[in-house]
């Protein structure tokens, strides 16, 4: 069974009271909700539980990475980002969601400053799937229609992704590269852009449904590991 630890700051639940009634359960607590009634095998972890829960044990546990942060990147500390790190390169998959693009763990995995343009005003927000053959998208539509969402706008300061699944169109007039993938040694990577806190965009079944096929498809794959270093040649090399 794909073991799955979703993360999240858990900050804005505490904080905000809007936050807190549309998520009584954490943005964590809703996420993994619907991950477990695709008979997943979810836990989750907080930034203020010891080692922000994501143990040794935690990671060593764990085959997917959910990640939510906000208003607190720059408390989640350097050994921790470290070790996530690794374990992505590592072959651990890896779902950055919504403003989990200016995380220390993205940023770090991107190489980039992950910078963007962004506007609270209750846009409209489109999200084109433009990689409809990708299971990433399976049982999607041609788009996805948010009523109300927080916008995020070009340029986005991130490498050219690997695949690009979705394309977001906002009611201001912006667009944004909203699906993005990528692949870190051995792990795979999918940004998803859609999901502040003051909307309910994770109660979405299309949201939803996005994210657990990205669970899905970014589980590890169980191959051989490359061998690095000094290395004895396979055939007897002529001295002549």
């Amino acid at each position: 069974m794909l073991k799955v630890t979703v993360w999240n700051e858990n900050r804005h639940e505490k904080k905000n009271q809007v936050v807190a009634e549309i998520y009584p359960n954490g943005i964590h607590g809703a996420i993994s909700a619907f991950l477990e009634k695709e008979g997943l095998d979810v836990k989750t972890a907080t930034l203020d539980e010891p080692e922000h829960g994501l143990t040794d044990d935690v990671l060593e546990n764990t085959d997917v990475l959910v990640w939510w942060g906000h208003m607190a990147h720059h408390e989640v500390s350097e050994e921790i980002v470290n070790k996530v790190v690794e374990k992505v390169l590592g072959g651990m998959g890896l779902i950055v969601l919504h403003s989990g693009h200016f995380s220390k763990v993205f940023k770090k995995l991107m190489g980039t400053s992950c910078d963007l343009k962004w506007r609270e005003a209750d846009d409209r927000e489109r999200l084109w799937v433009v990689e409809p053959s990708h299971p990433i998208v399976a049982g999607i539509n041609q788009y996805i229609e948010l009523e109300k969402e927080e916008m995020y706008g070009e340029h986005f300061d991130v490498p050219a992704p690997d695949e690009l699944i979705f394309l977001s169109w906002f009611e201001g007039g912006e667009v944004f590269r909203s699906g993005c993938t990528y692949k870190r040694g051995n792990g795979k990577i999918f940004y998803f852009r859609p999901g502040h806190e003051t909307y309910p965009t994770y109660h979405n079944e299309e949201i939803q449904k996005v994210i657990t096929n990205a669970v899905k498809w970014a589980a590890p794959v169980d191959y051989a590991r490359p061998i690095y270093g000094n290395a004895k040649p396979l055939e007897e090399i002529s001295k002549k």
